[in-house]
């Protein structure tokens, strides 16, 4: 004698089943479909920016972000309280699953630039996609200076005329 398991399942989407208690429950969640189906998430080019300036910014070797103008611009800019950029060197183009970024670093004089590329790629998908759920489909890195150890940070810190 063979046995069939009773299925759960209701035969039409919506349809009640009578438990072992005699009361009637229902199989299906108010609204219809998986939670996850209702609706859409966007994700701004900007948020991705700053989840990968931050992540870029941790590697060991990453002495800056961005090209001497932008940081030049960007030193002022820092002064002015709230006013710091996490982006600054950091481009991202955002699809509906997938995005592409463009990194411009200055490194520290010593450090092995090829490492500390792939350091920053790695750190940098990493986070995006764990952060996000988008796919990096690519981190271009630009390496636009070295910081020499006897350079100073502040390059707009020249005497002022005016006092």
């Amino acid at each position: 004698m063979t046995e069939n398991p009773q299925q759960n399942r209701p035969d039409s989407p919506g349809a009640a089943s009578r438990g072992d208690d005699g009361r009637q429950s229902q199989l299906t969640k108010r609204g219809g479909g998986a939670p996850a189906t209702r609706g859409r998430t966007t994700i701004a080019d900007g948020v991705v920016e700053k989840i990968a300036g931050m992540a870029a910014r941790d590697v060991v070797g990453v002495h800056a972000m961005g090209s001497g103008l932008s940081r030049t611009f960007g030193a002022v800019r820092d002064r002015v309280p709230g006013g710091k950029s996490v982006t600054r060197g950091v481009k991202a183009e955002v699809g509906e699953s997938q995005t592409a970024l463009d990194l411009e670093i200055v490194v520290d004089y010593g450090v092995a630039i090829s490492e500390v590329a792939r350091d920053v790629r790695e750190n940098v998908i990493a986070a995006v996609e764990r952060m996000t759920g988008l796919e990096v489909v690519e981190v271009n890195i630009a390496v636009s200076d070295v910081k020499l150890p006897d350079e100073d940070d502040d390059e707009d810190e020249s005497e002022s005329r005016v006092q």
